[in-house]
């Protein structure tokens, strides 16, 4: 009996690790009754489950683009926005500080980087490049495994009605190598909920131990999966829910060490979940997926979706079907929260999964222009819940992106035809030309469409040309990529967590914003003096005291340094110690960790805990004016069209030369010198002193023979290097020219943009669309190459007229405020309640409505609502302070907008939040209903 149960097992591993799951599986429907399956009553169920019955808090969702986390394109797992509790790096003073037990449904995208479907969507009948992650999560050793197995199969087979037959468990098995045991205490709470030992099944590190990366928190994790056979023969199963445990954090050196707290973390995928519960062998059978199916056959006309799938799909009807219903979701998605078609990083996934949709729609569905933008609302309806609103903005661009790709493909036709009219019959077509095709080359066409294209011809590509040109690519771009920033300290989640163990305060930074104007238009920086708390080594080490000339963290009880956070740069400067001020501490970088400020020091004395020491921050060296002089005087010199000479000379005879130029580094003897202006002879003369009024420097490149050649040169960009010292970055030539160009384009649009301002706005929405005017010239302004003394004078213009645009907005708000309160006023009787509807542009302009009211009616307690396109209600809402303890905003807020299918936040006084709802009555009545029960 035991070897068939061990043979059954290893069978099932095997099961469990082949291909995708749904692809040809066999499906037995779930029992007679009537769980929720309806995708959106799915996922409030989910929702609801943890919220009322085990006291989570629902979080929103975060946005797909990621906030401060460079090693991610897009956010691709629930747990991505909760990393800084993992990491113990999470601000103490912050929201995300006091969550102990909270879930959500997350908005994840998994097309390109580490998790890349991108390819295998349209291929099988479950891949997809956007999906929703239910999960929730217990952080600091609030709950752990035994709460967190119970409540998962507490909500799959008692909320939706899962045969208990139909699940299977497993379980870490053990990692010998890594000195690891097996996770016996899952094995035995699945045991104890009623799992047959059959059933519960261990595996290695690979299938059940999950890893953050490289580094950082993991554990062991216990996986639930379905059987789609249902016990007709053998089990087909597939995984609808992963629960991590983490309580390990893997070093640098590869050892495990114990977490200082444990965490839970969980997730399952609403797509497939929602499949299993409608009893549907793919997800793309579901009511998340048929709505934007049938309008894809309508739009188009191609035959009905039938979800075929390899050799029985004939002419790639399905599969197209597939791609373009998957690939509309994360684009509507994408955009909504940010991220636009572009030409490198995330945009550029972006741009490739439009180009894709529009290939397939065009070439295989044969839609018409305009269809994929058509699809955009399908979506909206279908994906109401993660937030996605309906902007007019996401339409547009989606059909003016396929717009120019459809351009773009008869351009490539055209150009396809005249080359191969040119080629002999044997000839294979050029690599350059379906280069400047792709999207790596001028017309943006996906490479595998241009080989599509070329296979129709019966024509063979270049392919080890193409590879060749890719791998140029590839290298060219690593050498004008920036140069990879040296990692700084850091405090690890170990020394996080002796730090607050010890009860040791955030430190202070508020003195960062102690600094004054002065009369001269420069900035004035206060001194701040401050107690060294800790010292780390360069190994995270906590030490009591620093060894000569050796790098170190320094940890302050407070400090006047802006620590790198939030896209703007950390400041820089020194330190000294306050009874001996003679000796200078370079302070590098400033970095937060957890609300501790790690200063990184290189010690040129000894400095213990205790030390009090004093701060100052390195001032700016550059002004707009004096970047303009700067390009002034290179102009100058290229006016003058000099001679640039250069000589090879003895090393020695350069080392006392005056105002002679060299780096930091070791040059070759001879040593090569090159002269602006002036014979190298000359200027290496004793008493010389050409190299104080002209350019010599030691440098082995190669130079232009007379500056004239330059032509023209604009400095576009500059980054300080140290204390008085900044590096300029420089174009020439007819870049400069388009630079100047581009330059003097912002400055006429925002000169443009300040017109509009002083004429005014007529109403709030007039205003809005003039403030975001503004927030996008600043985006060009920032981004743009363009003279940096420009950028600087238009970025300083454009702060100040975004300031005057938000308080005219704020100004006809509260006027309209004012009205509206006026007549809501008229409509009610004195009372302790006023419930109603008014007609608001946004949150803002709602809340101050509510704050009027509760201004003029002190005494009575106000929640409105605001109808918005599409189904979309704002809410707002305030108590009396005669409301009894029990009556908060925020409660109030969160059951109305509950209500809704939508999301509240606020406090106890004052409260807003947004919801979706045909039946605004209801609504109503719903937030009345609970107002007088509180009451």
């Amino acid at each position: 009996m035991a070897a068939s149960v061990a043979a059954a097992a290893g069978r099932i591993r095997r099961a469990i690790r082949r291909s995708p799951p749904w692809q040809g599986l066999c499906f037995r429907a779930l029992s007679s009754e009537a769980p929720p399956t309806q995708a959106a009553a799915v996922r409030d169920a989910f929702l609801s489950f943890f919220r009322d019955r085990h006291g989570h808090r629902l979080v929103p969702s975060a946005s797909v683009r990621p906030r401060g986390d460079p090693t991610l394109l897009f956010v691709n797992a629930g747990m991505n926005q909760f990393k800084p509790i993992f990491l113990g790096t999470v601000d103490p003073r912050s929201e995300m500080a006091g969550f102990r037990r909270v879930a959500n449904s997350q908005k994840c995208v998994r097309a390109g980087g580490r998790h890349n479907d991108l390819e295998d969507v349209g291929q099988d009948l479950s891949h997809h490049t956007f999906f929703e992650m239910l999960g929730n999560w217990a952080f600091g050793g609030e709950y752990f495994k035994e709460e967190a197995c119970s409540m998962a199969w507490e909500l799959l087979t008692q909320v939706y009605g899962i045969p208990e037959d139909r699940l299977w468990v497993s379980y870490f098995g053990g990692d010998p190598k890594a000195g690891l045991g097996a996770d016996l205490e899952s094995r035995d709470i699945w045991l104890n909920l009623g799992v047959p030992a059959s059933r519960v099944l261990s595996f290695g590190p690979q299938e059940n131990f999950w890893e953050m990366g490289d580094t950082g928190p993991c554990g062991p994790c216990t996986e639930i999966h379905y059987d789609l056979a249902g016990g007709v023969g053998a089990p087909q199963l597939v995984e609808l829910w992963n629960l991590v445990f983490m309580q390990h954090n893997r070093e640098a050196d590869g050892s495990l060490q114990p977490l200082p707290q444990r965490h839970v973390d969980t997730g399952m995928g609403l797509e497939r979940l929602v499949a299993v519960l409608q009893g549907k062998h793919s997800t793309y059978d579901t009511d998340l997926f048929s709505p934007l199916l049938n309008a894809i056959h309508q739009g188009c006309g191609a035959p009905p979706y039938s979800g075929r799938v390899g050799a029985a799909d004939e002419g790639h009807i399905d599969t197209a079907y597939r791609v373009v219903a998957d690939h509309i979701r994360t684009l509507s998605i994408c955009i909504a929260d940010g991220v636009s078609p572009g030409m490198s990083g995330a945009p550029l996934i972006v741009r490739r999964i439009l180009r894709r949709a529009v290939r397939f729609s065009t070439e295989v569905l044969r839609a018409p222009p305009g269809f994929l933008g058509s699809l955009v609302p399908v979506v909206v309806e279908t994906l109401v819940k993660t937030e996605l609103p309906c902007s007019p903005g996401i339409v547009s661009l989606v059909s003016e992106d396929e717009a120019a790709f459809l351009a773009s493909l008869q351009r490539g036709r055209r150009i396809i035809e005249r080359t191969l009219k040119r080629l002999g019959p044997s000839d294979v077509f050029p690599a350059e030309v379906a280069w400047s095709l792709s999207l790596s080359g001028n017309l943006g066409l996906p490479l595998d469409l241009v080989e599509l294209m070329l296979e129709e011809k019966g024509v063979q590509l270049d392919s080890a040309g193409l590879a060749r040109l890719a791998q140029e690519e590839a290298q060219h771009r690593a050498q004008q990529a920036d140069p990879v920033q040296e990692q700084g300290l850091r405090l690890d989640v170990h020394a996080l967590g002796e730090l607050q163990r010890r009860g040791v305060p955030p430190t202070d930074d508020s003195p960062k914003y102690s600094y004054s104007l002065r009369p001269s238009g420069g900035y004035e920086f206060s001194t701040c003096e401050a107690r060294v708390l800790q010292l780390y080594a360069e190994d995270g080490r906590a030490v009591a005291t620093t060894g000569e000339g050796q790098r170190y963290g320094l940890l302050l009880d407070r400090t006047n340094f802006y620590a790198e956070q939030g896209g703007q740069a950390s400041d820089r400067g020194y330190l000294v110690r306050v009874e001996q001020q003679d000796v200078l501490f370079p302070v590098a970088q400033a970095q937060v960790c957890g609300g501790f400020i790690l200063h990184e020091v290189v010690a040129p004395e000894c400095l213990k805990v205790g030390d009090r020491v004093q701060l100052h921050v390195d001032e700016a060296p550059l002004t707009p004016k004096q970047l303009q002089a700067v390009e002034d005087t290179v102009q100058e010199a290229v006016g003058r069209d000099e001679a640039v000479y250069m000589e090879e000379v003895a090393l020695a005879r350069t080392t006392h030369v005056p105002g002679l130029r060299s780096l930091d580094e070791v040059y070759p003897d001879p040593v090569r010198v090159v002269s602006v202006g002036v014979p190298v002879a000359h200027a290496l003369e004793p008493a010389s002193q050409a190299a104080l009024q002209t350019s010599v420097e030691l440098c082995c490149g190669t130079h232009l023979l007379r500056t004239g050649a330059i032509g023209d040169l604009v400095i576009v960009g500059e980054r300080q290097l140290a204390k008085g010292t900044t590096r300029l970055l420089a174009i020439t030539g007819e870049q400069a020219r388009q630079a100047r160009e581009v330059g003097q384009s912002l400055a006429q649009e925002v000169e443009a943009a300040a017109e509009r301002l002083s004429r005014g706005s007529r109403d709030v929405v007039e205003a809005q669309r003039l403030s975001k005017d503004m927030g996008r010239l600043t985006d060009a302004v920032d981004t743009s190459v363009m003279p940096q003394w420009q950028r600087r004078e238009l970025q300083a213009t454009l702060k100040a007229l975004q300031r005057r645009a938000n308080t005219a907005i704020r100004k006809l708000e509260m006027g309209q405020a004012v009205l509206k309160t006026q007549e809501l006023l008229q409509r009610h009787s004195e009372g302790p309640l006023i419930v109603d509807t008014v007609s608001a542009e946004s949150l803002s302009m709602l809340v101050k409505v509510v704050r009027q009211l509760c201004k003029q009616a002190p005494s009575t307690s106000v929640l409105l609502l605001s109808p918005q396109p599409l189904g979309q209600v704002l809410c707002a809402c305030q108590v009396a302070q005669s409301a009894t303890p029990a009556f908060t905003a925020e409660a109030w807020a969160l059951a109305v907008c509950s209500h809704m299918g939508g999301k509240a936040w606020g406090s106890r006084v004052v409260a807003q939040g947004t919801g979706s709802t045909a039946d605004l009555e209801a609504a109503l009545s719903a937030a009345r209903a609970y107002a007088l029960n509180q009451l």
